[in-house]
């Protein structure tokens, strides 16, 4: 039986792009749209939890009473569901199309070599170019609003940090309690403030140990308690929302792109991640590569052209010169399978959770909404 057809993120609806333009509506910035609706408050707080999907929140409410408890509902990541571009659409308000990092690993157009977005090692590629579009922080700064965004210390000055995080006042916090601590201090900052905070640890737990271990449930009871104090640490006037990047998923088939003939043939890169393939061909090779990929991953995955994906909104509109960092073919798993690269990608056989996919466990993240009026 073939899979039904994927459903694309709701963008301009629904999306984690929509959070941002609507927080900085509501603390009165002009020209952003509350596509949100939000309430017009002078403070507000986003945490982003990476790795809390709206399918594994909701099927939790013992390790996570807080949360499951708090005003909001679910809304869409971009596609691919994945980190790097999530956080590229919470800094600029934009669709991954429109930000550019659109992906773990992506191509950079005309040198014939791929980016690593998260770990960020090429010098010769200039964050501030790769992601050219102003951020959210930049322009609430420039309406005088204090902002800030708090994170592991040792992101500070990352090439991914150095494309999002611009015009805001980076705070290191390397515990629970740093994070809550910087959090309510930057908040107080000012006439209107605007605070970002990251916290990492249930995607990691959740990559190591899955989401159906023990260990990811407790981490999430960590994170349930870090939504808490948060909201009970803002100032008057004050509105915290939770959200996420991506949801996540433990599938436990795999399919190897360095060992399997009908995967390798006619490839000259191969980016994306696990559950979100970016097949680049070799010219001319186009059409083969595609029908072999399709051949292969069968009904286990949906298995495109760039330009059908385009067409279909997976990326939201696309900036110029967006195109040509996305795969020739795009092959996206949406059962029990992950598609590994043991030559390539030695480090992606040790994980057991993984994310990317268009399917509701990876796509659908919260927003939640507490206040202090």
């Amino acid at each position: 039986m073939s899979a039904p057809p994927p459903v694309p993120p709701r963008y301009g609806t629904a999306a984690l792009a929509d959070l941002p333009p609507s927080v900085l509506a509501a603390l009165g910035v002009p020209g952003a749209v509350n596509v949100l609706d939000l309430p017009e408050v002078p403070r507000a707080c986003v945490l982003l939890v990476d790795g809390l999907g709206w399918e594994q929140l909701r099927a939790h409410p013992d390790e996570a009473p807080y949360l499951n408890a708090m005003d909001g509902g679910p809304i869409t990541a971009g596609f691919p569901a994945t980190t790097v571009a999530s956080l590229g659409s919470l800094a600029t308000g934009l669709p991954p199309g429109g930000h550019g990092l659109l992906g773990v690993q992506v191509a950079v157009p005309g040198t014939g070599r791929l980016l690593n977005c998260l770990r960020w090692r090429d010098d010769s590629v200039d964050p501030r170019e790769f992601q050219p579009a102003p951020t959210v922080y930049e322009r609430a700064a420039e309406d005088g609003v204090e902002v800030s965004y708090v994170a592991l210390g040792h992101y500070r000055g990352s090439g991914l940090s150095r494309a999002t995080v611009r015009g805001a006042a980076y705070l290191g916090a390397d515990s629970l309690g740093q994070l809550v601590g910087r959090a309510e201090e930057a908040l107080r900052r000012g006439g209107r403030s605007f605070v970002t905070v990251y916290h990492a640890d249930l995607d990691s737990t959740g990559h190591r140990f899955g989401v159906a271990s023990a260990d990811w449930r407790h981490q999430l009871r960590f994170v349930d308690v870090l939504a808490q104090r948060l909201a009970a640490a803002l100032p008057a006037g004050s509105a915290l929302y939770v959200t996420a990047d991506h949801g996540m998923v433990d599938p436990s088939e795999r399919v190897d792109a360095d060992t399997v003939p009908g995967l390798r043939d006619g490839v000259a890169l191969l980016g994306g991640d696990a559950r979100a393939r970016y097949v680049y061909s070799e010219p001319g090779a186009h059409a083969d590569v595609l029908a072999a990929w399709a051949g292969v991953l069968g009904d286990r995955a949906w298995v495109v052209a760039r330009d059908e994906a385009v067409a279909d909104g997976w990326f939201g509109p696309l900036a110029p010169g967006m195109a040509e960092r996305i795969g020739d073919v795009i092959a996206v798993p949406h059962g029990d399978l992950a598609i590994i690269a043991s030559e390539r990608e030695p480090w992606l056989e040790r994980m057991v959770g993984m994310h990317g996919s268009l399917v509701p466990d990876e796509l659908l993240i919260p927003l939640l909404a507490a206040s202090r009026p």
